[in-house]
């Protein structure tokens, strides 16, 4: 959910100052893109001078348009009135780096001869719409060039195949759910950490995480337990994390925090489910689909034990973390446990007459799930919050399904030894890598 806004509200209304200098002002220039130091070489200076106040908050430059008589010199005093760092970047190659909250910046931006592009550079806050617009009344027009934002991470011509041999060394992350743990006070460390990890055979990319792993450690409790999480940011940028097991006004709880900061989330779970906790900064989407989220499980009252249990969090991969491929909804494959089709490769293991439960989230960013096993019927459904079927029903089910964010699980029992693939029952998903597979042998 997106976090109110908050600090200060900025008006929206810029303070513009004209100011008249005597003689001609030299013209500035930084290396930047050719089209735009070209107008501004061949306007003429006017000897003028164009402050302009504006604000930076809540993923927006306000104003997000400035027209300025072409030829003068334009001088932008940023305020950031957020609680997060920003910076404006012009097309030109003028910037004033990062610009802390509740700190100003000013910016010479040079003599203006035609339309100048403006962006935060810091990732996805340009594509989340926060830009700003030079434009001049008479001179030169050209049309804008579309220079890509400074850091921002183009999509590598690497492809997913989840039908590819990950090689003989290859370990899949261990699926077996945590059991529950003692004591009703649970002290957990998350380290925000940027790690390169490998998500589908031979692909490997630079993910956002929970503790070095996608996604980020699977907790559990019962119902009046208490979690007490301490965030640390060992990341580049600012991020935060938003635990939907909680119930807590967010403003503080979910705060973004900037590299090196801490704080520490407490919620006692009130209500059972499998939860999503994820990153709470915007732009969220971006957050979410480079790996920051994960899951948490609070046992319903009276759980009967199992023989064996399961934790699967089905989510979309994006290569090169493209917002534009996240905002499309076009993943390059869909995946449980953070890699495409790990367990077609390692399958997951029972035994003839085993009481399975399978806890599923969907993590998303974007899509639903239909979570189905090839060969086997479910006697248990429990979805958000409520059992939908039980052993002792007459009727049984074939899919758990879940829409972005939902989770709860399944039981089944395997009568004979074989494979049981498990899908998302989305074909398309399932051909992207959303399956696994169930190995039941004899004991």
């Amino acid at each position: 959910m997106p976090l109110p806004r908050l600090g200060g509200i900025a008006t929206g209304v810029a303070l513009v100052v004209v100011a008249v200098l005597i003689g001609a002002a030299a013209q500035h220039l930084t290396s930047g893109d050719p089209a735009t130091v070209a107008a501004a070489a061949a306007v003429t200076p006017t000897g003028h001078t164009t402050t302009v106040a504006v604000t930076a908050a809540d993923m927006r430059f306000r104003p997000a348009r400035i027209t300025v008589p072409a030829g003068d010199r334009l001088v932008i005093e940023l305020t950031n009135t957020d609680q997060r760092r920003h910076d404006l970047v012009l097309q030109t190659g003028a910037k004033t780096g990062l610009v802390g909250a509740g700190h100003t910046a000013r910016l010479d931006a040079g003599i203006i001869g035609g339309p100048v592009d403006g962006w935060c550079s810091l990732p996805g806050h340009r594509q989340a719409g926060m830009t700003l617009a030079i434009t001049t009344t008479g001179g030169h027009e050209h049309m804008a060039a579309t220079t890509p934002a400074p850091g921002a991470t183009p999509s590598p011509a690497a492809t997913v195949d989840p039908m590819a041999d990950p090689g003989r060394d290859f370990r899949a992350r261990d699926a077996a759910a945590p059991s529950v743990p003692a004591g009703r006070l649970h002290t957990i460390s998350l380290h925000v950490r940027e790690v390169q990890l490998e998500v589908a055979p031979g692909v490997r990319q630079t993910m956002w995480t929970y503790n070095g792993t996608v996604p980020g450690p699977t907790l559990r409790g019962r119902i009046g337990d208490t979690f007490e999480v301490t965030l640390t940011n060992d990341g580049s940028v600012d991020h935060g994390v938003d635990f939907h097991a909680g119930a807590l006004a967010p403003d503080t709880a979910m705060r973004p925090i900037e590299p090196g900061q801490s704080l520490t989330y407490r919620f006692t779970a009130t209500k059972a489910g499998i939860w999503m906790y994820h990153c709470s900064t915007m732009p969220m989407l971006l957050h979410l689909g480079n790996g920051m989220y994960g899951a948490v499980i609070i046992d319903p009252p009276d759980l009967a034990p199992v023989d064996r249990e399961y934790a699967l969090v089905q989510s979309e991969l994006f290569l090169g973390g493209d917002l534009a491929k996240m905002r499309a909804g076009q993943p390059d494959a869909v995946m449980f446990n953070g890699y495409a089709a790990q367990y077609t490769h390692a399958p997951l293991t029972a035994h003839p007459g085993d009481r399975v439960r399978f806890w599923v989230l969907d993590a998303g960013p974007n899509r639903s799930t239909s979570f189905h096993v090839v060969g086997a019927q479910f006697d248990t459904v429990y979805a958000e919050g409520r059992y939908q079927l039980r052993p002792s029903d007459p009727g049984g089910a074939q899919v758990l399904p879940l829409s972005p964010a939902g989770g709860g699980f399944v039981e089944t029992v395997f009568a004979a030894p074989g494979h049981y693939p498990f899908v998302d029952h989305a074909m398309a998903d399932a051909d992207s890598g959303a399956r696994g597979a169930i190995e039941v042998t004899a004991r």
